[in-house]
């Protein structure tokens, strides 16, 4: 009771709340904003939070990441052009909600079930996040070896559409994972004699380069308007969302619960959970044919998956200290510079501060009803910002941003170099969410390799022989040989049939 009272101290200090509310309007904007990213929001946020003290810093990532996934449903609703990718899997279907006029239950949909689904995914990040700590502490450096091949295999061959193309990128970031001193002889590699190489590639100002630049250059080579916003007034958003609760409760849990368990999932996701759920609710519909014609179920469902996916993305980033997204990726590095190094131990350590974590999850999808009906009232003007003015500003932010992170100029250099990369990888087709994930993790992977072999004497059975190494071992082996079998049994099966369909007359 204690921890719970000193938590809530740290929540409702006029300073922090204060903090809440004005990431809220800025993820609100960026969300909104064709182009902009939740992540791109994340990062963008980080040197601010340098000057804040732990719980107000990760506040401020908590409540802008959950605006911005709501609020790209705007700009996709009314433009088809969705504001985030988490936003993407039902932007045709919105857009064909708002060409039949229905505009504000499309809307409300998103911003109601939204709320809804991230405070399902903050309840189970609550109960479920101690108990798993209470696992980890049973883990050691041949489990979290298994579980980042886990999460590195997940995000290569259940999160994208193309499995090579997420392959090559996943190796790219495990290359550039690679730059700094060698683990464990500290012997310098691929730092080609540059002694700013020496401590590796730095995370925040490459991933800055990944998201923000990256869309710059793809502005500047795509001049065209996004569009034009409809300019019919938007009524109530809320009428009909009880109603809506109602009737689709099996879906609105569903799509909570997928969304909690995808983004739990290292590697996946809040743009993985709305597609995962989306097709879910297509499958398991009893109207399937509406489906794309302008239909809410879908909407329902994936409105209450992303959201969902963002608490639940927490849970490794807290107990395991592996990131669930490319957000999360950022914010651990966050709670690492404020002295919460995530881990089981937090929960003992740092008691307050997590519960304060949680309690900021519950408050940030509280507000985003009253905020984000002021947002979808003021669509028209947030819109209609000229992106030439817009890009120009976001780039200056992007450089002073990446400075101030370690007061260097390579640092605005790798911000630059890496934001022609992405954007060399998106025109051609390459996710670049696996390279993120290949440079999160693949430091803790080697790192974890070697503490093991050195335990073991040079004997990789020991990755085998241990209950719970031996069951991620399985869990990972069978994803990463999956795809292999399945085509194997599908070639058996076609040439099993293949006789008969000769022998017919």
């Amino acid at each position: 009771m204690e921890i719970f009272l000193q938590a809530l101290r740290l929540v409702f200090d006029p300073y922090v709340l204060s903090v809440i509310f004005f990431s809220s309007l800025f993820g609100l904007f960026v969300g909104a904003v064709p182009g902009l990213t939740a992540t791109m929001a994340t990062a963008l946020l980080v040197p601010v939070t340098f000057f804040m003290p732990p719980v107000p810093a990760v506040a401020a990532i908590v409540t802008a990441t959950a605006m911005a996934i709501f609020s790209g449903d705007i700009p996709g609703c009314l433009l088809r052009i969705p504001g985030t990718p988490a936003s993407a899997a039902y932007t045709d279907e919105a857009y064909a909600m708002t060409l039949k006029g229905q505009a504000e239950t499309a809307l409300g949909a998103g911003l109601w079930f939204s709320a809804v689904g991230g405070l399902f995914g903050t309840l189970v990040m609550i109960f479920m996040a101690p108990s798993l700590a209470e696992v980890a502490i049973k883990f050691s450096s041949f489990e979290y070896f298994w579980l980042v091949v886990l999460g590195l295999a997940s995000a290569v061959f259940i999160g994208s559409s193309s499995v090579v193309k997420a392959l090559i990128s996943l190796l790219l970031g495990l290359l550039v994972a690679c730059i700094g001193l060698e683990n464990p002889a500290g012997h310098p590699r691929f730092t080609f004699g540059v002694t700013d190489l020496l401590s590796g590639v730095e995370l925040i100002p490459m991933m800055v380069g990944l998201f923000a630049v990256s869309e710059i250059l793809r502005f500047m080579v795509d001049l065209e308007p996004p569009g034009k916003i409809l300019k019919e007034k938007l009524g109530n958003v809320f009428t009909g969302m009880w109603t809506l609760t109602k009737k689709y409760r099996w879906s609105l849990l569903r799509g909570s619960a997928l969304g909690t368990a995808v983004g739990i999932q290292p590697g996946a996701g809040a743009d993985m959970a709305a597609w995962m759920s989306y097709a879910m609710s297509k499958r398991f519909s009893k109207e399937p044919e509406k489906f794309g014609t302008g239909h809410i179920e879908g909407i329902v469902e994936s409105g209450a998956a992303n959201n969902s996916a963002l608490a639940g993305a927490w849970i490794p980033a807290l107990v395991f200290g592996i990131p669930g997204d490319s957000i999360t990726a950022i914010a651990i590095g966050v709670l690492y510079l404020k002295g919460l190094n995530p881990g089981p131990s937090i929960f003992t350590t740092n008691a307050p501060s997590v519960y304060a974590i949680f309690m900021v999850f519950v408050l940030a999808n509280i507000i985003m009803l009253p905020l984000g009906w002021a947002c979808i009232k003021a669509s028209n003007k947030v819109l209609s910002v000229p992106r030439t003015l817009l890009m120009p500003v976001v780039l200056l932010f992007c450089i002073v941003g990446a400075y101030a992170v370690n007061n260097s100029l390579f640092s605005v250099g790798v911000v630059l170099f890496f934001g022609v990369v992405a954007f060399v990888l998106e025109e051609n087709g390459f996710p670049v969410a696996p390279a993120i994930l290949g440079v999160v993790l693949g430091t803790m992977l080697e790192e974890n390799f070697i503490t093991s072999m050195i335990k073991s004497d040079g004997s990789p059975a020991v990755f085998f022989t241990r209950p719970i190494a031996g069951g991620l071992a399985v869990a990972t082996l069978l994803i990463l040989f999956w795809p292999f079998a399945s085509w194997l049994i599908s070639r058996s099966r076609a040439a099993k049939s293949a006789p008969r369909a000769s022998s017919a007359p």
